[in-house]
């Protein structure tokens, strides 16, 4: 008997099999491994701000990219005057020229944060999820057991204005709504003041 990867069942939780291109016969989704050693798979092939890597010691990260915001100008400089006669006719025109250039309003950015590793996102937890986001108000359909799209968007909309605008579930947040304990180091820095 084949072993299912990963990534098929994660993505039974989160959405049809068909809608993320996996089948449970398909390969591991590709891998990479990037210079600080955080390993990088695709969890979702259409968009790219939704990455989850992990790092050495387990631990999921989340990135958010935010593309670079890009102005095109184009202006008409003028070449050679008009030129008039002692009249006050116009003997030709201006000519002029065209440029374009581009400005760089706003620098592409690449966030990484802790995230909850898809492994986490059961059935339970995500029935769990649910649960907390209904009881904040912050989601208004019933418990479904599943990572679906109005979760996905609850979450969104409840990290958003931490600056994380993702539906991938950061630590923080799930500490935040007491679904993850905090780890003995996280105690002890609160501890400390």
């Amino acid at each position: 008997m084949r072993a299912v990867p990963r990534a098929a069942i994660l993505c039974a939780s989160l959405l049809a099999p068909a809608a993320c291109g996996l089948s449970p016969t398909d390969p591991r989704p590709e891998v990479t491994r990037s210079a600080s050693g955080v390993e990088r798979a695709r969890i979702d092939p259409h968009a790219d701000a939704r990455e989850i890597g992990r790092d050495a010691e387990g631990r999921c990260w989340g990135r958010l990219v935010t593309p670079a915001v890009v102005e095109t100008v184009t202006e008409q400089i003028m070449v050679q005057p008009a030129e008039i006669s002692s009249e006050g006719l116009v003997q030709s025109p201006a000519v002029y020229r065209t440029v374009t250039r581009q400005r760089i309003l706003r620098e592409r950015r690449v966030r990484e944060f802790e995230a909850i590793c898809p492994e986490a996102l059961t059935p339970d937890f995500s029935a769990s999820l649910q649960r907390a986001l209904i009881a904040r108000g912050d989601m208004a359909n019933s418990v479904t057991f599943a990572m679906d799209a109005p979760t996905r968007a609850a979450i969104r909309d409840l990290q958003a204005p931490a600056g994380l605008d993702t539906p991938i579930l950061a630590r923080a947040t799930a500490v935040e709504l007491g679904l993850v304990p905090l780890r003995p180091e996280e105690i002890a820095e609160i501890s400390r003041g």
